[in-house]
């Protein structure tokens, strides 16, 4: 039983074997169809779908074409339409990178003062693992896989340390590797510079509005100005010393007192029946009273505008 089954995986490797080396050598289909031919005899191979066996390459003049997802190390984009690095040295992906093999130098102006841009940017080669968390991380896409994988040299140090000159790509390079990835972040690009536009739009329109609103108010104001000034002058006027208050007392009393008299010495009260003899004292009583209430009422009244009037005048002074 065990001696069939072994024939049998056998006779399978056999098969691909004999497969290999026919279709190796099929002119229809022919192992280059679809392959891109460069110069000096070197080829991009497309494996075709329909091909039986293994595909033998003659590396390095033949080589296979990579998928769209491959991903070795990682490159800094330029961008040719701004003109400038797409990288601010935020430092994110070396915090990300899980063997610790980037490393940032942020740029500064000529004050010492740190500019988003970097001065200095390394990766080693040597242990970067192609894990592509530096480009899901970064939030600028200014860090994407390159598909150069033939970087093998002679000495470790410093020749695999790369640094930002090595790294720097146009935009152009990466849309030729990543067409669909490029054209989903251009176009998510362009919605969210889309967004922004409109919301610094309606912001600067806001802002408009509300000085619009302020230079009314500043103009309703200003008309209004004048009466303002004259209600300050009669507060001025209106303004009282202790001493004169005093003084104005004293003379509503000396009036009281003369208009009670006057009213005492209408008819002696001898003469008068006695409920007329009580009644004009009676009744001067309240006369007297109510002259000084009504002074003391005014002064009141006068002293309630001159605050007034002093508190306009203050705010408008404040304003």
């Amino acid at each position: 039983m065990f001696g069939k089954g072994i024939l049998k995986g056998l006779g399978i490797t056999l098969g691909h074997l004999r497969d290999t080396f026919v279709d190796d050598r099929k002119d229809v289909p022919s192992r280059y169809q679809d392959s891109i031919k460069l110069e000096d005899g070197r080829r991009i191979m497309r494996q075709p779908g329909s091909q039986e066996g293994l595909l033998t390459l003659q590396y390095p003049e033949e080589k296979r074409l990579l998928p769209e997802r491959f991903r070795y190390i990682p490159m800094l984009l330029f961008d040719t339409e701004k003109n400038e690095d797409r990288c601010t040295a935020c430092g994110i992906c070396a915090k990300v990178c899980p063997p610790q093999c980037i490393w940032i130098v942020r740029d500064t102006d000529a004050n010492g003062k740190p500019v988003t841009r970097p001065a200095e940017f390394y990766i080693d080669a040597a242990v970067c693992m192609s894990c592509s968390f530096c480009a899901e991380f970064c939030p600028f896409d200014a860090i994407r896989m390159n598909h150069d994988y033939e970087l093998a040299v002679y000495d470790r140090y410093p020749q695999l340390v790369y640094d930002k000159v090595e790294l720097t790509v146009p935009l152009e390079y990466y849309a030729a590797l990543w067409p669909t990835q490029f054209a989903e972040e251009q176009q998510r690009r362009a919605e969210e510079e889309a967004a922004e536009k409109a919301k610094a739009e309606a912001k600067a329109k806001a802002e408009a509005e509300k000085k619009a609103a302020a230079a009314l108010a500043a103009a309703a104001a200003a008309s209004g100005a004048p009466a303002s000034a004259g209600a300050g002058s009669e507060g001025a006027k209106a303004q009282r010393s202790p001493a004169e208050v005093e003084a104005m007392k004293k003379m509503a009393a000396e009036r009281a007192a003369a208009a009670k008299a006057r009213a005492g010495g209408a008819a002696p009260a001898a003469e008068l029946p006695v409920e007329s003899a009580v009644a004009p004292e009676v009744s001067a009583a309240p006369a007297g009273d109510s002259d000084a209430e009504a002074a003391a009422k005014k002064a009141r009244i006068e002293e309630m505008k001159r605050k007034a009037q002093e508190a306009a005048a203050r705010r408008k002074a404040e304003s």
